[in-house]
């Protein structure tokens, strides 16, 4: 299902935004292995009886996905740039539920070059990088966008530059600086 043309899965999305109520049923074959390797790129590295799986990860972006309203879909990188938020979401969700008890007493080690580190090592990392994340989202919209589609969503600089409909060498820039503002906001706060 990998070599489904991304033209094809743009006509599905086209078909849910005019409300056809099957679309996102007939979307989930042709995205799920792309949305499970995102998934496992975060999760990698986890314990085998984490509460949170890969694939629990997939399903609950997806139905979030499918009870979205109002988004006009454009295209496949518009999708996975919206499941990349909602995974954000969601890790975000299960981070403040295992580390809000500790919050502010562990130290912060947190690279945004490297998502293996285990939820719970890092529950109040992930905090404090979305917190970043908001006020970055502050001073540079589309700065924070490439961060949160680059890392929580596993994209490449040419499906950020396609969904954002940005050239792929603004993508790198974007990112270079977005890294370096974040270092300083994580290391200062």
């Amino acid at each position: 299902m990998a070599d489904i043309p991304k033209a094809e899965i743009t006509q599905i999305l086209q078909d849910w935004n005019s409300g056809d109520e099957s679309a996102h049923e007939r979307l989930l074959p042709f995205v799920y292995d792309e949305l499970k390797r995102q998934a496992r790129r975060l999760m990698s590295r986890e314990r085998e009886n984490h509460t949170l799986q890969p694939t629990a990860l997939v399903h609950e972006a997806f139905i979030r996905l499918a009870k979205q309203g109002g988004v006009e879909w454009q295209n496949r990188s518009h999708f996975y740039g919206i499941a990349s938020r909602l995974m954000r979401q969601i890790l975000i969700d299960h981070a403040r539920q295992h580390g809000a008890a500790k919050r502010g007493l562990a130290q912060v080690h947190f690279s945004i070059d490297d998502v293996t580190v285990p939820i719970e090592t890092r529950a109040n990392s992930i905090l404090v990088l979305h917190e970043a994340l908001e006020r970055l989202e502050q001073v540079d919209e589309r700065q924070a966008k490439i961060v949160e589609m680059r890392f929580f969503g596993g994209l490449s600089n040419s499906e950020i530059a396609e969904s954002l409909d940005i050239s792929e060498r603004t993508v790198v820039r974007s990112w270079s600086v977005a890294k370096l503002w974040l270092h300083r906001e994580i290391v200062t706060s």
